[in-house]
């Protein structure tokens, strides 16, 4: 059995804080205008315009990466250009479907040459809208053609977990109730045999 598809929820899997959480549009702003940040937050708010973060355009909080998701992303791209068959995928139930892909296509994950925007990491295997988990993964499924015993799906609402566990047969569904944790990556590689 092989790791073909990871799958992953959006709100509080991939990032913080939910879109629902946002008064307004994500704004791409200076990072000298965030004095008082940690280097840790920044790090995890990053994006591709060198020099800018995404923040709460009210609030003024950052759009953060979860440290789990960063380092997920970077070693799944790896095993792709290693000649691996595994990509990555979104299923998401956001409020705000193009707040999440302006969230996708400026966040970026990784550092030098593994840099790349979460838009390029999920490519066109993207669901996002209302309606079950299960019904996100069968179209992705039907998409990749990869069978659910390869596949696994991080999510940070149980609901949304016990839909595809019984929905749809084989898929490995972890929870991930703090967001996406290093933890939750290493426990997906040891079910699929994946060392690195």
């Amino acid at each position: 059995m092989m790791l073909r598809l990871v799958v992953f929820d959006l709100d509080y899997t991939i990032w913080q804080p939910e879109m629902y959480q946002l008064w307004g549009k994500p704004k791409l702003v200076p990072i000298e205008s965030k004095k008082g940040l940690s280097p840790s937050i920044f790090q995890e708010a990053r994006t591709k315009e060198d020099g800018y973060i995404l923040i709460d355009p009210k609030q003024g909080s950052p759009i953060r990466v979860f440290p789990g998701a960063n380092n997920a992303l970077v070693e799944i791209n790896r095993l792709r250009r290693q000649g691996h068959d595994i990509r990555s995928a979104v299923a998401s139930k956001t409020d705000e479907p193009s707040w999440a892909r302006i969230c996708m296509d400026h966040l970026v994950v990784g550092t030098g040459n593994d840099e790349t925007t979460l838009a390029e990491c999920f490519e066109d295997r993207v669901e996002i809208g209302y309606g079950s988990k299960s019904g996100h993964l069968q179209r992705l499924q039907k998409q990749t053609g990869v069978p659910w015993n390869e596949m696994c799906f991080f999510d940070n609402e149980w609901g949304n977990i016990r839909d595809v566990l019984r929905s749809c047969p084989g898929v490995k569904c972890i929870y991930t109730p703090d967001g996406m944790t290093q933890k939750a990556w290493e426990e997906a590689k040891a079910h699929f045999g994946i060392s690195l």
